[in-house]
């Protein structure tokens, strides 16, 4: 589906958002899909291309339009990406993919975001807050630092204007952050939710490695193997 660049800015400290006007479609979607980009020319060149698959950041209620989040590598398309002017075509391809905001509601939820995996739980957490669902949402947000972490100022109004959201940030490597500054253990877990930390469903996003290992945290924590939806592609 040939589109164009909408808008572009920078949304942390080497983090670029990116949001594509479909011209005129309108797709239906949901919260925490993922889409394909392909960047139809270059002067960069290596062996990945110009072709990704990423989640989508924009909320589903965003009509005509499709947004991206990343951070940005020295890769031909992440290279290219940044130099593109507002106005390029580009080819996107429906959403698609299951790690999907979940219907169940029975549960409360957590959101265990590793740096740039922010970008599909703010999809969802948009599309919760726009929609008034009862999700009862508590979002893990880790990042080495302020700078590098994209979307504070929105997380912490949907903070403060939800009642069923509630954010906890955790900067890991950053001598002026006067919050939590440890990993996410076991026992960072059992501090901010709570001894009970199976009595919640996770949905896990980041790099791999951080997903990982978070997964074997959970577990070792006595959370429950089907408690836990990581999200697994190498989109990142």
């Amino acid at each position: 589906m040939r589109s164009t660049i909408k808008e572009k800015r920078e949304v942390a400290k080497g983090t670029l958002l990116v949001v594509f006007d479909l011209l005129g479609e309108e797709l239906d979607w949901k919260a925490g899909q993922y889409f394909w980009v392909d960047l139809l020319q270059s002067k960069y060149e290596d062996e990945r291309g110009l072709r990704r698959h990423i989640s989508v950041v924009t909320s589903p209620n965003e009509r005509g339009v499709l947004g991206l989040c990343t951070r940005l590598r020295d890769t031909a398309f992440k290279k290219t990406l940044a130099e593109l002017p507002v106005g390029a075509e580009v080819d996107v391809e429906h959403p698609k993919g299951d790690f999907t905001l979940p219907e169940e509601m029975d549960r409360p939820y957590v959101f265990v975001a590793g740096g740039i995996g922010i970008t599909v739980f703010r999809c969802m957490l948009r599309y919760i807050s726009e929609e008034k669902l009862p999700h009862r949402v508590t979002l893990l947000y880790s990042n080495r630092d302020r700078e590098s972490a994209a979307f504070l100022d929105e997380l912490a109004e949907l903070d403060r204007e939800n009642d069923n959201i509630r954010v906890v940030l955790t900067m890991t490597d950053d001598p002026a952050w006067d919050g939590e500054r440890r990993r996410m253990d076991e026992q960072f877990l059992r501090d901010h939710l709570g001894d009970d930390v199976d009595s919640y469903t996770y949905l896990v996003a980041g790099p791999p490695p951080m997903t990982e290992g978070m997964v074997e945290t959970l577990k070792a924590a006595g959370v429950a193997e089907d408690h836990i939806r990581p999200d697994r592609f190498s989109g990142y």
